[in-house]
């Protein structure tokens, strides 16, 4: 019984941390659902531009986690953001920045472009 009660009080925190955090996490293969149904996705890559140069996801723009302050302007706050990175460490902290930047709706790809790829989801070279 204690490790059922401990089970959920993890559960319950792990949502509550989730939910506080103003975006969502998603794999690729929401991600690419997400992309299909909303049209107006604005794929964010934070990585850099020499990753960048060797694979991204078609549409992707890119603004390095370095310039992200710098170039916050550039990112709409109309339209839902899809960031991502290479293996979704970059793109969660972006992620966090956005909304406390005022974005509302903000997904960061967890497993990054290696999931998107490894999926055997379209990229650009």
């Amino acid at each position: 019984m204690r490790n059922i009660l401990a089970i959920f009080l993890l559960l319950v925190a792990t949502v509550t941390a989730a939910l506080g955090a103003g975006y969502r996490n998603v794999m690729s293969v929401e991600a690419k659902r997400i992309i299909e149904q909303k049209k107006n996705v604005y794929l964010l890559d934070v990585r850099t531009p020499e990753e960048f140069r060797q694979a991204r996801m078609k549409g992707g723009m890119l603004i390095p986690l370095s310039e992200i302050e710098r170039r916050l302007v550039e990112v709409p706050k109309n339209r839902p953001i899809l960031v991502y990175c290479a293996v979704g460490s970059r793109s969660n902290l972006v992620a966090k920045y956005l909304v406390n930047r005022g974005y509302g709706e903000v997904y960061n790809m967890v497993d990054g472009l290696v999931g998107w790829y490894r999926n055997g989801y379209p990229i650009e070279r």
